[in-house]
């Protein structure tokens, strides 16, 4: 920001008079997210923005001037101002729109500043329009004061040519009128594709006018299942879909907005709201429900019935009427073979294709291939191209297919090597549903996972294993907000927001000028902007942060607590809360003993939500420790200290508390540096069995005093789990007679064979263990 002194300055040089009722009250900032490739202050005078300044558009040309109304709407919620729209090329004291620039980049945009005006260029309307975004977000709000725009040159264009949002209405339906915000969100952020989640087992939300059980019949479930499938339910009927008018009418409001919707009518899989409605199109004949759980159905589309495939026709016939997109995303994920193995009708399928297993994929894979190719050749046949999520790779992809990577990287990046095209959004960087905290138990419930913004800023979508050649089918960046457990749309926008920020500057910005700091730096303007729109957004960036290293050189744990705009921090370690009188935090905190620390950010405008950490020390608290056997790189967070940190992990096992093993048990040796006598072992265990992770199947201590010659003092072996044990944290604690040692070794076995009841049965699962207690 320019000293006070120096703006004085340029509007006396500038002979400005500026008035009581009119004064210049703030300046703009070019620091925007994302942010833009090349800014260049000028140093020439500065631009007032105030009344008089009118906005100007090529004449006869629409879409310029729904762009110059796009402006003027946004200059109104900045200053408060109205402000004129005329035709025109060229004028003084204006904002002049026009064509001409020449890019090879269509979204390319050069925003200039003079004394005189503002100038948006782009090679099309769509890069005029980022400009505007940019003008937009580099003024303050400043309602009913003029706005001075230091001089500048700024010329812009996008990493990825596609830059997603996806939005899942089928387990909760959300309005016309809440879409279309959604879209204005994405606006902010630079967004040029929302991917439409229309149909799923718990309702299918799109009006099919040859079908029209689909939604009289499958827009509907009786009830909902409360919290995680509980097996209790509201009791509350649940319903709601699009007509055909209302889906064109979304199409049209994000078209205006150069957002392209790209629908997805998600198949094989996650039909049971279609079933329902038409039931001969199932395996079994039925009879099936609108499915009230979350989860992933057995009840799929018979891929062996002719019906079936008239159905998918008639269905994409339609959707392609209402979605004038180059793709339509025809799902592909998550369909269980269960049906299929069983049902004479796919297997005489299979053996007319002459289809068979092979060590790559079961011959119902292969089958699958057959569904999502016949869909494919469909469209291609009418001039649309599909996209699917990775899965489709299963029983080989489809020829011209565009793959929606989201289990990992895996999947785009096999894809990316067979030539297709891919767009990434692996869960454990883009999946918006997850939590974005570690303080669950203070949340709304979510599905699980722990994704905060830092982590969303860090992604980098092209994998350094591809080539450059290879790399070049990385189009796109998108994250996903599936909505099983977000009933309100206040609810979603809490999800996204600031996590799109992060996204929108992995999309958008090269990533040799990202930086996780700077970025921090730039997130309170833009989201001074979300409230000006009255967006419902997470604020845990305004909350301290708190790192916690492990020394063991001083036996302590260091913590060092910081904020995103540098407020004053004040703390207190015996649990209680802190105020503006508390101890103000002035650098490392080394902490040596059992107590909770509690922390603030103390601001004008009140201050921030309270962090607060218990820390429990025992005599392997910051001690030395090595791992025998590797901890899982993609579960390795801190790594192997995180056994000694003093700090206990929740039941979420993502949120970096938790470190885990996999193909291999946890082993590790503490050195506690000195001979100690010691009586008891503790470790924890985090479970969660639909997603590989179990518990431990054995647990042993073993001691040495020289590190090389090692005595087992204790052990216990642990039964499989059944299928009806509880997810959550288990404790594990082994007592022995005192023995004084200076080594401890400490042994979990991992499940080597997750148990036939289980999906994934024959399988390692995994182990994540925390803290490792000795006493």
């Amino acid at each position: 920001m320019k000293q006070f002194l120096k703006l004085t300055g340029w509007l006396a040089i500038a002979g400005l008079v500026v008035s009581c009722k009119s004064s210049v009250q703030q300046e703009a900032n070019y620091q925007i997210i994302p942010l833009p490739q090349e800014v260049v202050e000028t140093h020439g005078y500065p631009f007032v923005l105030k009344s008089g300044v009118k906005i100007l558009y090529p004449e006869g040309n629409e879409k310029m001037q729904r762009n110059a109304e796009f402006l003027a709407e946004y200059l109104k919620a900045s200053t408060g101002k109205d402000f004129a729209i005329e035709t025109g090329t060229e004028g003084k004291n204006a904002i002049v729109l026009s064509l001409g620039l020449e890019s090879e980049n269509p979204e390319a945009y050069q925003l200039k500043v003079e004394s005189n005006g503002i100038a948006i260029t782009g090679p099309t309307e769509a890069g005029v329009f980022y400009g505007i975004q940019s003008l937009r977000k580099s003024l303050p709000i400043v309602i009913e004061g003029d706005i001075v725009l230091p001089a500048v040159d700024i010329k812009d264009y996008p990493r990825f040519s596609y830059r997603g949002a996806h939005f899942d209405v089928g387990r909760h339906f959300f309005t016309v009128d809440e879409v279309k915000t959604y879209i204005d969100m994405m606006t902010l952020h630079n967004m040029n594709r929302l991917h439409w989640h229309l149909t799923e087992d718990q309702g299918w939300r799109l009006e099919i006018k040859k079908y029209p059980k689909l939604t009289e019949i499958g827009s509907k479930r009786a009830e909902t299942v409360i919290g995680r499938n509980s097996g209790e339910y509201d009791g509350k009927p649940y319903g709601g879909f699009f007509t055909q008018e209302q889906a064109k009418e979304i199409v049209a409001y994000a078209a205006d907005r150069y957002i392209t919707v790209i629908p997805e009518i998600d198949l094989p899989g996650h039909m049971q709201a279609a079933l329902a409605a038409y039931p001969e199109l199932g395996c079994t004949g039925g009879p099936y429900e609108v499915w009230k759980i979350w989860g992933v159905s057995d009840n799929v589309l018979c891929a062996g019935n002719d019906k079936t495939l008239q159905f998918i026709d008639d269905v994409l016939t339609e959707v392609m009427e209402i979605f004038p997109s180059e793709y339509i995303h025809v799902g592909g994920d998550e369909c269980p073979k269960t049906q299929w193995e069983k049902c004479p009708k796919c297997q005489a399928r299979i053996k007319a294709l002459g289809i068979h297993s092979d060590e790559k994929h079961s011959k119902e894979e292969r089958l699958q291939s057959f569904v999502i190719n016949h869909a494919e050749k469909f469209l291609n046949d009418h001039g649309r191209q599909i996209i699917g999520w990775d899965e489709i790779l299963e029983g080989g992809l489809a020829p011209n297919a565009t793959v929606m990577s989201w289990r990992g990287e895996a999947g785009g990046i096999e894809a990316a090597k067979q030539k297709h095209d891919v767009i990434m959004t692996p869960n454990t960087y883009l999946y918006f549903d997850y939590y974005q905290t570690k303080d669950v138990e203070n949340e709304p419930l979510g599905i699980g996972g722990y994704v905060p913004i830092e982590k969303v800023y860090g992604y980098e979508p092209t994998p350094s294993s591809l080539t450059p050649e290879e790399q070049k089918h990385i189009i796109g960046v998108q994250a996903n907000l599936w909505t099983e457990y977000i009933p309100t749309f206040s609810h979603a926008q809490y999800m996204v927001l600031p996590r799109w920020a992060a996204l929108s500057e992995v999309q958008w910005t090269m990533s040799d000028k990202k930086n996780y700091a700077d970025f921090l730096s730039r997130l309170p303007r833009l989201i001074k902007w979300y409230d000006a729109e009255g967006y419902n957004y997470a604020k845990f960036v305004f909350d301290v942060t708190a790192e916690f290293t492990p020394n063991p050189t001083d036996g302590t744990l260091d913590v060092t607590l910081t904020t995103i705009d540098d407020a004053p921090i004040h703390y207190t370690l015996d649990g209680t809360e802190p105020t503006a009188t508390s101890p103000l935090y002035e650098g490392i905190l080394k902490i040596k003993e059992n107590g909770t620390l509690t922390a603030i950010a103390v601001r004008r405008n009140g201050n921030s939500r309270t962090v607060s950490e218990k820390i429990n020390f025992s005599k392997s608290s910051m001690k030395p420790i090595v791992a025998n056997q590797p901890v899982n790189k993609q579960y390795e967070f801190k790594g192997v200290t995180t056994l000694v940190d003093g700090l206990k992990g929740n039941g979420n096992y993502k949120t970096g508390r938790w470190i885990a093993f996999y193909k291999n048990d946890m082993d590790v040796t503490i050195d506690l540096q000195q001979l100690t006598e010691i009586s008891s072992v503790a470790i924890s265990t985090c479970v969660e069995k639909g997603d590989w992770v179990f518990d431990a199947r054995g647990f042993s201590v073993e001691v040495s005093e020289d590190g090389l010659n090692f005595t087992k003092v204790a052990s216990e072996e642990y039964p499989a789990m059944k299928e009806t044990d509880k997810n959550g944290i288990y404790e594990h604690k082994l007592t022995f007679t005192p023995v004084r040692a200076k080594y401890v070794k400490v042994i979990a076995l991992s499940e080597r064979q997750i148990p036939e009841w289980h999906g994934g049965k024959g399988n390692p699962g995994f182990l994540f263990v925390d803290e490792i207690t000795i006493d």
